[in-house]
């Protein structure tokens, strides 16, 4: 499938998706400017569509470069602990500073993700594995240790309760006002377009990398702020969306190859089609009720995971 035709088809999910809710409004009511059809267009269902194109091409990317970075089919914000790590990072902001607005908190967000993705990938290079498929394992395992902690947190000052509603992403609260904070997604994709190639380069080993003139350790580390900080803005945003960014990648790499520069487009625009594909069939399987897009992602993710990983093990 050709980048236009994606792009197509992701302008005719977002017109659904604009004309999908519990209230009704139609094509003709905006054309003709009804004002109840644009004012829920302009509070809702448009803040809406942003936020599911910016997160899913966000959250997509940031697979694709910690893929390439830790040469690793198998790793991702979701696998690395990386989401963990900045749900920690939002109740830790919630504890210590509770009057601090959303950007403040994005910030501590940000810092302990980027700790919680610097240790995951310093145990993967400290540990050899002769099995590809250990090393999200392992990202598995040190984010449910980072969550236990969250929650220990979370019961001890009770905030239990707030803690939660970043377990679960869900879109359903997506209004103006509550989504600008994903516009900083923006030029952190843009640099990542910028950095495609060193991305490709830097995979390759640090060695080789060296050998061809790259400043390793600055690519590894500006590939690693990017999916830190998309990751806490998708989280103190929308709430944790999980898989999104390991089965994108995957499934555009088996038709594409593992050429990052011409495959970070193709990407985005699959990541966003695919999120926008979950979120409305999420809201049309129980209409007028939705299901929450971390459950229709978990699910069809969950899926695509198992089978990358029994085609890892056959191909291995």
């Amino acid at each position: 499938m050709k980048k236009w035709h994606l792009f197509l088809l992701l302008i005719i999910l977002s017109i659904i998706s604009l004309l999908v809710g519990v209230i009704d409004i139609s094509l003709g009511g905006i054309l003709s400017l009804k004002t109840d059809d644009i004012q829920i267009l302009l509070l809702s269902r448009l803040p809406r569509l942003i936020s599911i194109i910016t997160a899913g091409a966000g959250m997509s990317i940031s697979g694709l470069i910690m893929q390439q970075l830790s040469r690793n089919k198998f790793v991702s914000p979701t696998t690395a602990a990386t989401e963990d790590s900045a749900k920690l990072g939002v109740l830790a902001a919630m504890i210590l500073f509770p009057a601090m607005g959303s950007f403040y908190t994005m910030i501590v967000s940000f810092i302990f993700s980027i700790g919680g993705t610097y240790l995951f990938m310093l145990i993967i290079r400290k540990v050899k594995f002769k099995n590809l498929v250990y090393v999200p394992l392992i990202g598995i395992m040190l984010g449910n240790v980072i969550g236990s902690i969250s929650t220990y947190l979370a019961y001890s000052y009770d905030v239990v309760q707030n803690i939660s509603s970043w377990l679960l992403g869900d879109f359903s609260m997506i209004i103006k006002g509550r989504y600008e904070l994903l516009y900083i997604s923006i030029p952190l994709i843009v640099i990542a377009f910028i950095y495609a190639n060193k991305f490709t380069i830097a995979g390759m080993g640090e060695d080789f990398a060296k050998n061809l003139g790259l400043n390793y350790k600055q690519v590894m580390n500006i590939g690693l702020i990017i999916v830190s900080l998309i990751s806490s803005l998708v989280i103190i945003t929308v709430g944790k969306i999980p898989f999104l960014g390991l089965v994108v990648p995957n499934m555009v790499s088996l038709l594409k190859g593992d050429n990052t520069k011409e495959n970070i487009s193709v990407t985005a625009l699959f990541g966003a089609i695919f999120l926008l594909v979950c979120d409305i069939f999420g809201r049309l399987i129980i209409y007028p009720y939705e299901l929450s897009i971390s459950l229709t992602v978990g699910i069809i993710g969950s899926i695509i995971f198992l089978y990358l990983i029994i085609r890892g093990k056959s191909n291995g």
